[in-house]
């Protein structure tokens, strides 16, 4: 499937649509973070936890990056605009995800709240901020990419994926503690970042 799958051949951006696109990004945010939570109460701890938790943060990275662009088909700056308003939008619809659903069984561990000092609203300002950016820096990638021909899912996709992998499996030999799946994470976004300057200096 390409990239260029929906109809529209120019950014869509207007407000219906951004909202409707932003509860889709929404729900699968939510079901990446109740994946990841269904691994974490049911597994061990281990390797195997921890690659299979890595696997899910990037496979959900992928379309939490380039499904807001594809949705608003962003090609030019109001749709790379447009692809981070629908990752805005995604954010807040996660949290009504969050506050109905998985914070009244309390499925998040105590240390989560902890770090914010016992708030269990500490994250939100941290959560929005972030999948905005995501999504507009998938966005610019998209938007640089048409300019080369209509790309496809894989071509977008795979460099930060193998960031990820890249950089996971760096700082594991290296002797890092820190999770899988926030390395691999971590890897994917700053590859996405550097695909995004890099396609902004091209333009200019």
């Amino acid at each position: 499937m390409t990239v260029s799958a929906s109809p529209a051949s120019t950014d869509r951006s207007d407000f219906r649509h951004v909202v409707v696109s932003g509860a889709k990004v929404g729900l699968v945010t939510a079901a990446a973070v109740i994946l990841c939570l269904l691994v974490s109460r049911f597994l061990s701890p281990g390797l195997f936890r921890e690659v299979l938790q890595a696997a899910i943060v990037l496979g959900f990275a992928v379309p939490i990056a380039f499904l807001p662009g594809y949705l608003v088909n962003a090609r030019h700056t109001e749709g790379v605009a447009g692809a981070a308003a629908v990752g805005l939008v995604g954010t807040v619809a996660f949290m009504i995800v969050d506050i109905v659903l998985l914070r009244p069984v309390k499925a998040y561990p105590w240390t989560w709240d902890a770090v914010g000092g016992g708030s269990t609203w500490w994250y939100l300002a941290i959560w929005w901020m972030l999948g905005t950016f995501t999504a507009w820096m998938g966005g610019l990638v998209t938007a640089a990419r048409y300019e080369r021909g209509t790309p496809t899912l894989a071509s977008l996709a795979l460099p930060p994926l193998a960031g990820g992998v890249l950089v996971a499996i760096v700082a594991r030999v290296g002797g890092c503690s820190v999770p899988l799946a926030v390395t691999s994470g971590a890897g994917f976004l700053s590859t996405l970042v550097v695909l995004a300057v890099a396609g902004l200096a091209r333009k200019a």
